[in-house]
């Protein structure tokens, strides 16, 4: 892992932003809890989002330029759905990814994860690989391929490279000459097979696995579609509108990896956008450039965060266009992105699925996907999704944008981008390293520090009143008095509060506190009777 993400995980745990699931177990690979600062941060991503999306979007929609003035609204939906929707979805046949496995380390690895070079030393020509994507890649890789070799490190340069590049396996035809991670010997992978990342369970006190298998929901998405009708009849809303939900799904990952970016169980934030088909590549083209934009405004920087569109080979089979948001997280190699959040236009593919059965497509038509009698391979509800336009009087099935992201994702990548490090001068004037959580002042778990200067004087009462204030105004505040003031300043900086209040010997005489900005490190007194309006302000910002 880069060096730079280990001292970010570690600085998770230490101040209690993430924790390993289960840690006292020894942990549950895949699975993470939210510390006190963790889930102060996550929920202030969801609402920032949720903002953005439904109870903002009005004043979003005039400045940004949308195509028309739109609706929206939001939704929660069941965890476990009827079986029959992943099955129209395309879920139950589709939703799976390649593996392998290693017949000696006993070890599962996803198939388009593994990763290697081809190296040669006397004749003898293999394929080394790792699961790793950055440079430790590249050191897992010379480190396998002397030990094989049976040379020492100083002979590394006799190895003949093919590639200066890492390569994935699955250009790779044969695996007898490929050496899996954590063996010594080529030839111990199976060939790669299909496996459903859906999580399954049973319904019901006495239901045979076979009667009552259900499944937890592998994504958001579905919920909205299936309630389109209901959400239609009863808000009224007209087309175009939205519909949108934050919840937890579930994908059963082959190998989950590099911290939280890829987990068993996630958070998601999804919207589906339904709209005319003859308006739904304008939309397509707006909701791409604004989720782009919610980023860069929370503070990403443009640098590190790119607006990748897909290529015509990695669209899937009901997508007229797809773009990724994604980002350069610091276990990446050098020039690689993330996927953060993906804007995808999907037709009508959701809607009529649910109609009329599972689509395919057929001479790049989407068309009912029938058994070997001709009949629908699986039934759709058969009711009429169909949207009617009292106006125009015309009916047709919506078109449906839709922007999903990942909460656990977003909330990782802003704690990367906000880690930083510099060097202040201390209480007695010594340069000394600081960490810094540069976190846009609406995501920050805790706004406002609140300091008595020292425990005598009045200062410590005096500043209990002005944290009850804060607090009583909505902005989350913690309160204070122990150490020397500067080392509570460092203290704060590390967990990424935007203001430290200091309540000394002059507030009794002039009632003035100071204020300090965490980036700027700017201090200036302020009147207490201004106090919250004067951080309320800066939290807009």
């Amino acid at each position: 892992m880069d060096k730079k993400m280990e001292t970010i995980v570690s600085l998770c745990k230490r101040r209690g932003f993430l924790f390993q699931s289960s840690d006292i177990y020894g942990g549950l690979q895949g699975f993470w809890d939210y510390g006190p600062l963790g889930v102060e941060l996550k929920r202030n991503v969801r609402e920032a989002w949720w903002s953005d999306m439904i109870t903002n979007h009005d004043e979003l929609t005039v400045r940004e330029g949308a195509p028309t003035t739109f609706q929206m609204t939001g939704i929660e939906t069941s965890l476990i759905m009827h079986p029959q929707v992943w099955k129209c979805s395309g879920h139950y046949d589709l939703f799976h990814d390649m593996m392998v496995d290693c017949r000696e380390s006993k070890k599962r690895y996803r198939f388009d994860h593994l990763r290697g070079r081809w190296g040669e030393h006397e004749g003898r020509r293999l394929f080394f690989t790792t699961i790793e994507s950055d440079d430790a890649g590249f050191d897992q890789v010379n480190a396998k391929a002397l030990k094989v070799f049976g040379m020492k490190k100083k002979y590394l340069d006799k190895i003949s490279w093919e590639t200066e590049d890492m390569l994935p396996i699955t250009e790779i035809g044969s695996f007898d000459e490929v050496v899996a991670p954590d063996v010594d010997e080529p030839g111990t992978l199976t060939e790669p097979r299909e496996f459903n990342l859906m999580f399954k369970t049973v319904i019901g006190a006495l239901s045979t696995e076979e009667e009552g298998t259900a499944f937890l929901r592998p994504e958001t998405a579905q919920g909205m579609f299936v309630n389109f009708k209901n959400v239609v009849d009863s808000s009224r809303v007209k087309i175009p509108f939205g519909i949108a939900q934050i919840g937890k799904s579930f994908r059963n990952e082959i190998t989950p990896r590099n911290f939280t970016f890829r987990s068993r169980e996630f958070e998601q934030m999804e919207m589906e956008f339904f709209c005319h088909p003859d308006a739904s590549r304008d939309w397509y083209t707006y909701w791409r450039d604004r989720r782009y934009a919610w980023y860069v405004n929370l503070g990403i920087g443009s640098d590190n965060l790119i607006l990748r569109d897909h290529t015509q080979e990695e669209l899937a089979h009901y997508s007229v266009g797809t773009a990724d948001v994604e980002y350069a997280f610091p276990f990446l190699a050098q020039g690689e992105y993330g996927e953060l959040e993906g804007i995808a236009h999907r037709g009508d593919f959701d809607l009529r699925s649910h109609m009329e059965g599972k689509l395919v497509r057929e001479d790049d038509c989407l068309v009912v996907q029938n058994d070997e009698d001709g009949k629908p391979k699986y039934k759709g509800s058969g009711k009429d999704l169909s949207y009617f336009n009292d106006q125009t009087r015309e009916r047709f099935v919506p078109h449906v944008i839709e922007p999903a992201a990942g909460a656990d994702r977003a909330t990782l990548a802003f704690m990367c981008e906000a880690y930083f490090e510099d060097e202040q001068p201390d209480d007695k004037g010594k340069m000394q390293k600081r960490t810094v959580m540069r976190f846009h002042p609406k995501l920050a778990p805790v706004k406002a520090a609140v300091f008595p200067l020292i425990k005598k004087e009045g200062m410590p009462e005096r500043a209990a009143d002005i944290y009850r204030e804060l607090k009583s105004a909505g902005i989350a505040a913690i309160y204070s008095q122990q150490g020397a003031i500067g080392k509570r300043y460092r203290q704060q900086d590390e967990i990424g509060t935007p203001f430290c209040i200091t309540i000394d010997g002059d507030t009794a005489a002039d009632d003035t506190v100071t204020l300090r900005d965490r980036d700027t490190l700017d201090q200036v007194r302020v009147k207490t009777s201004e106090l919250v309006d004067e951080i309320s302000r800066r939290l807009r910002v």
